[in-house]
């Protein structure tokens, strides 16, 4: 007859099976898990147990079965008493009853029922052709509160203030800036020599690879430090052939009051060091000396890099 085959059915539909004579089997609605070790996604269901206690006849059974077989519900009501008494003369001798689809009954030493359940059918028809999976775990980096802090706001500090501890980082930062120089100033000596018969275009061709250069500096090293060196020469007829216009910078500061301490300390070493003013960007350039001759002013600048700073560089408007 397969009763188990029709509780089954049933079990999709309902939330209880009673079987006549016998005990009703129960579904409880589960949600959706996951296995903390193996990491095992589980999507709702509904478990399935069994009561003993509940062996009155509620017809549901009976009628659907008597339906699809086409008889008298008196008739099956007989049948499925019958299985029943089988089922229970089977569990008093000792026997497992397994229930194809349903799970396994068996009776304790205390002559009480036991169920275990079959979990790989879900009887949740919302469920349906959803399985389980097993999934990597995402490994998240945890960033310190200072280091979140300083990535929402970098500030914009320029001074002659030396940082106290350094790392690997920072001399990396430097080697970039270094690299951005030399980039420039060879691209600075290009645009002269393409440009000599258009003195605005080099003008501003030379302004721009100034502004590129100060704003990647100050990008890649947030930490008191001194603009590295960039040789621009553009030409103006407008200024006399008398005037200085090559200098050679020792760094710009954001603070006027660290521009002028900077040209206290370069005084003391010997230099004519002099305030240049303020560029684009709003930092106040110190200068080492000031030539008329460019010859005069890259051998001067050859020296300082030698014997004072390799961060100096020279600015030529002619």
């Amino acid at each position: 007859m397969g009763l188990e085959h029709y509780i089954v059915e049933l079990l999709y539909r309902y939330n209880c099976v009673v079987v006549p004579e016998f005990g009703a089997f129960l579904t409880q609605l589960k949600s959706s898990t996951i296995h903390q070790t193996t990491n095992t996604f589980y999507p709702p269901s509904k478990t399935v147990s069994f009561n003993s206690q509940l062996t009155s006849n509620d017809g549901l059974l009976v009628s659907h079965m008597a339906s699809i077989e086409k008889i008298s519900y008196e008739e099956m009501l007989k049948k499925v008493i019958d299985a029943s008494e089988e089922w229970k003369l089977q569990l008093a001798a000792g026997e497992r009853l397994r229930l194809t689809d349903i799970g396994e009954l068996w009776l304790n030493d205390e002559g009480k029922t036991q169920f275990q359940p079959i979990t790989k059918i879900n009887y949740l028809t919302a469920s349906f052709g959803l399985s389980s999976f097993t999934s990597t775990p995402v490994t998240r980096e945890i960033l310190k509160k200072e280091v979140a802090q300083l990535e929402e706001k970098i500030p914009f500090i320029i001074t002659p203030e030396k940082r106290e501890q350094t790392n690997s980082r920072s001399y990396l930062k430097y080697a970039a800036v270094i690299l951005l120089a030399v980039s420039t100033a060879f691209t600075g000596l290009r645009l002269y020599n393409e440009n000599k018969n258009n003195d605005q275009l080099a003008r501003e061709e030379a302004q721009e690879q100034v502004s590129k250069q100060i704003q990647e500096a100050t990008f890649f090293n947030t930490a008191p430090m001194e603009l590295p060196a960039i040789n621009l020469d553009v030409t103006s007829k407008t200024k006399a052939k008398s005037q200085k216009t090559h200098h050679i910078v020792a760094g710009a500061f954001r603070y006027k009051t660290n521009a002028d301490k900077k040209i206290q300390q370069l005084k003391d070493l010997g230099y004519d060091a002099a305030y240049l003013g303020t560029n684009p960007f709003g930092l106040h350039m110190v200068t080492y000396d000031s030539f008329t001759d460019a010859e005069q002013a890259l051998e001067s600048l050859h020296q300082i890099k030698r014997t004072q700073s390799k961060d100096a560089w020279l600015l030529s408007v002619k």
